[in-house]
């Protein structure tokens, strides 16, 4: 008897774990970034578009956009109005310039602090880096991507990697009732980045 309970038992979990779905992305980030799309309570989607939701469009993953960055930060930066899609004006700092080699060619991007970040204890280590690239408006979204980088990332002699493959898109991009920072034009990069996240293609 206790036999036939437990093969009743094992069973039990085996139809459980096959009739459970596997979580959609080729990584360990863009599986978590597509749950928290697919999450009604955390999702940036409008009803109609989470209803058939199924996963983000991610570029291929390609360890070339994977680069080593030199930190030059910014010393006596003011705080500024960071431009937004609404009226909202936002406080930035500017941390820092990011230099580094792509495709054989040096760039350089801004990278900023949210003054609003900065004064909370679950954010105060999140660097803002907003970006447009030659693939902006047509195969990723027209105002630009984000990457998140921690300033606990930042190594003593001021590297910082980047993973261009780690990028994604502003909410605004899936729903216009957000307010999103504006990439900078600074911030353009001559070279397209066939990385990270693609423009939103509704179901």
């Amino acid at each position: 008897m206790k036999k036939l309970l437990l093969l009743a038992f094992i069973s039990f979990l085996s139809c459980n774990s096959q009739g459970k779905r596997p979580l959609i992305g080729k990584t360990e980030y863009q599986q978590k970034l597509n749950a928290s799309y697919k999450d009604a309570s955390t999702s940036p989607l409008k009803t109609s578009d989470l209803k058939n939701f199924k996963g983000l469009d991610f570029f291929p993953i390609d360890s070339s956009f994977i680069v080593i960055a030199i930190l030059k930060r910014t010393e006596n930066a003011p705080i500024f109005e960071m431009a937004t899609t609404t009226d909202r004006k936002p406080l930035y700092k500017e941390f820092g310039i990011l230099k580094f080699t792509l495709n054989r060619k040096n760039h350089e991007l801004t990278i900023y602090q949210s003054q609003d970040d900065s004064k909370d204890e679950k954010y105060k280590n999140y660097l803002f880096l907003p970006f447009t690239d030659d693939t902006s408006g047509n195969e990723s979204y027209g105002g630009g991507r984000y990457m998140d980088v921690m300033t606990t990332d930042i190594k003593k002699d001021n590297t910082i990697l980047l993973n261009f493959n780690n990028t994604y898109n502003p909410y605004c991009a899936y729903n216009d009732k957000y307010s999103c920072p504006l990439t900078p034009k600074k911030n353009h990069l001559n070279i397209e980045i066939n990385a990270g996240v693609k423009t939103f293609k509704k179901y």
